[in-house]
Protein backbone atom coordinates (compact mmCIF):
# COMPACT_ATOMS: atom_id res chain seq x y z
CA UNK A 1 0.00 0.00 0.00
CA UNK A 2 2.63 2.37 0.70
CA UNK A 3 5.07 1.40 -2.15
CA UNK A 4 2.07 2.07 -4.65
CA UNK A 5 0.94 5.31 -2.98
CA UNK A 6 4.75 6.59 -3.36
CA UNK A 7 5.14 4.99 -6.77
CA UNK A 8 1.74 6.37 -8.18
CA UNK A 9 3.24 10.25 -6.73
CA UNK A 10 6.77 9.69 -8.20
CA UNK A 11 5.12 8.53 -11.27
CA UNK A 12 2.88 11.70 -11.34
CA UNK A 13 5.68 13.78 -10.61
CA UNK A 14 7.50 12.75 -13.29
CA UNK A 15 4.45 12.89 -16.05
CA UNK A 16 4.17 16.43 -14.97
CA UNK A 17 7.55 17.25 -15.12
CA UNK A 18 7.64 15.94 -19.05
CA UNK A 19 4.23 17.26 -20.00
CA UNK A 20 5.78 20.67 -18.67
CA UNK A 21 8.28 20.39 -22.42
CA UNK A 22 5.24 19.17 -24.86
CA UNK A 23 3.24 20.45 -27.06
CA UNK A 24 -0.98 19.70 -27.03
CA UNK A 25 -3.07 18.93 -29.62
CA UNK A 26 -6.74 18.77 -30.34
CA UNK A 27 -7.76 16.81 -33.49
CA UNK A 28 -11.08 15.00 -34.37
CA UNK A 29 -10.19 10.99 -35.13
CA UNK A 30 -11.55 9.20 -37.77
CA UNK A 31 -14.65 8.48 -36.02
CA UNK A 32 -15.31 12.05 -35.31
CA UNK A 33 -14.51 12.08 -31.76
CA UNK A 34 -12.09 15.09 -30.35
CA UNK A 35 -8.82 13.59 -28.85
CA UNK A 36 -5.96 15.43 -27.41
CA UNK A 37 -2.03 14.25 -27.96
CA UNK A 38 1.04 15.68 -27.58
CA UNK A 39 2.13 13.75 -30.86
CA UNK A 40 -1.35 14.31 -33.33
CA UNK A 41 -1.33 11.68 -36.05
CA UNK A 42 -2.20 13.82 -39.17
CA UNK A 43 -2.48 17.66 -39.74
CA UNK A 44 -4.60 19.30 -39.14
CA UNK A 45 -4.34 19.85 -35.70
CA UNK A 46 -5.08 22.42 -32.96
CA UNK A 47 -2.36 23.08 -31.28
CA UNK A 48 -3.26 24.52 -27.63
CA UNK A 49 -2.21 26.68 -25.56
CA UNK A 50 -1.63 24.44 -22.32
CA UNK A 51 0.54 26.49 -19.42
CA UNK A 52 2.23 24.19 -16.76
CA UNK A 53 5.04 24.17 -14.20
CA UNK A 54 7.84 22.24 -13.61
CA UNK A 55 6.78 19.74 -10.40
CA UNK A 56 9.05 20.06 -7.80
CA UNK A 57 9.85 16.79 -7.41
CA UNK A 58 11.78 16.77 -4.03
CA UNK A 59 8.25 18.68 -2.60
CA UNK A 60 6.18 16.18 -4.38
CA UNK A 61 8.15 13.39 -2.17
CA UNK A 62 7.76 15.12 0.88
CA UNK A 63 4.20 15.36 0.83
CA UNK A 64 3.74 12.08 -0.07
CA UNK A 65 6.23 11.00 2.88
CA UNK A 66 3.54 13.21 4.85
CA UNK A 67 0.52 11.38 3.57
CA UNK A 68 2.15 7.86 4.44
CA UNK A 69 2.77 8.85 7.99
CA UNK A 70 -0.56 10.18 8.56
CA UNK A 71 -2.31 7.83 7.33
CA UNK A 72 0.16 4.85 9.38
CA UNK A 73 -0.44 7.19 12.39
CA UNK A 74 -4.25 7.63 12.05
CA UNK A 75 -6.84 5.83 15.05
CA UNK A 76 -8.60 2.97 13.50
CA UNK A 77 -11.50 3.43 12.04
CA UNK A 78 -14.82 3.20 13.22
CA UNK A 79 -16.56 -0.35 13.80
CA UNK A 80 -13.37 -1.97 15.61
CA UNK A 81 -14.44 -2.23 18.70
CA UNK A 82 -15.81 -5.27 20.28
CA UNK A 83 -19.00 -4.17 21.21
CA UNK A 84 -19.18 -3.15 17.57
CA UNK A 85 -17.42 -6.51 16.17
CA UNK A 86 -20.80 -8.20 17.88
CA UNK A 87 -23.22 -6.28 17.08
CA UNK A 88 -22.00 -6.55 13.04
CA UNK A 89 -21.64 -10.24 13.58
CA UNK A 90 -25.11 -10.79 15.20
CA UNK A 91 -26.40 -8.79 12.27
CA UNK A 92 -24.54 -10.28 9.80
CA UNK A 93 -26.37 -14.12 11.27
CA UNK A 94 -29.82 -12.45 11.27
CA UNK A 95 -29.41 -11.67 7.92
CA UNK A 96 -27.73 -15.06 6.84
CA UNK A 97 -31.29 -16.20 9.33
CA UNK A 98 -33.67 -14.08 7.18
CA UNK A 99 -31.80 -15.05 4.36
CA UNK A 100 -32.37 -19.10 4.94
CA UNK A 101 -36.26 -18.75 6.12
CA UNK A 102 -36.90 -16.86 2.62
CA UNK A 103 -35.17 -19.64 0.76
CA UNK A 104 -37.16 -22.24 2.72
CA UNK A 105 -39.99 -20.17 2.00
CA UNK A 106 -39.21 -20.46 -2.04
CA UNK A 107 -38.45 -24.24 -1.94
CA UNK A 108 -41.97 -24.95 -0.63
CA UNK A 109 -43.85 -22.72 -2.55
CA UNK A 110 -42.17 -24.51 -5.54
CA UNK A 111 -42.41 -28.14 -4.52
CA UNK A 112 -46.17 -27.93 -3.57
CA UNK A 113 -47.31 -25.71 -6.09
CA UNK A 114 -48.64 -27.77 -9.44
CA UNK A 115 -47.57 -24.76 -12.29
CA UNK A 116 -45.14 -21.97 -11.96
CA UNK A 117 -45.04 -19.55 -14.27
CA UNK A 118 -42.97 -16.43 -15.21
CA UNK A 119 -43.90 -12.80 -16.42
CA UNK A 120 -43.37 -11.34 -20.33
CA UNK A 121 -42.15 -8.02 -20.70
CA UNK A 122 -46.02 -7.28 -21.58
CA UNK A 123 -47.24 -8.69 -18.28
CA UNK A 124 -48.41 -12.15 -19.98
CA UNK A 125 -47.67 -15.66 -18.40
CA UNK A 126 -45.20 -17.74 -19.53
CA UNK A 127 -45.95 -21.23 -18.05
CA UNK A 128 -42.76 -23.64 -17.01
CA UNK A 129 -42.28 -26.69 -18.82
CA UNK A 130 -42.47 -29.94 -16.50
CA UNK A 131 -38.58 -29.47 -17.39
CA UNK A 132 -38.12 -26.25 -16.28
CA UNK A 133 -40.30 -27.10 -13.29
CA UNK A 134 -37.80 -29.48 -12.43
CA UNK A 135 -35.21 -27.34 -12.90
CA UNK A 136 -36.44 -24.56 -10.78
CA UNK A 137 -37.01 -26.74 -8.00
CA UNK A 138 -33.26 -28.38 -8.06
CA UNK A 139 -32.32 -24.73 -8.48
CA UNK A 140 -34.66 -23.63 -5.04
CA UNK A 141 -33.12 -26.44 -3.23
CA UNK A 142 -29.28 -25.89 -3.63
CA UNK A 143 -29.82 -22.52 -2.38
CA UNK A 144 -31.54 -23.77 0.02
CA UNK A 145 -29.00 -26.02 0.90
CA UNK A 146 -25.99 -23.20 0.65
CA UNK A 147 -27.86 -20.11 2.64
CA UNK A 148 -29.26 -22.74 5.26
CA UNK A 149 -25.68 -24.27 6.60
Amino acid sequence: MLRSVLLLTLAAASLAAGAAQADVYKYKDEKGNIQYTDKPPSLPAERLNVQSQRTDIVAAQERSQAAIKANTSAPPAAGNSPAEQKAAAAASAQDKADRCIKARERYDQYMNSQRLYEEGKDGERRYLTDAELDAARASAKASMDVLCQ
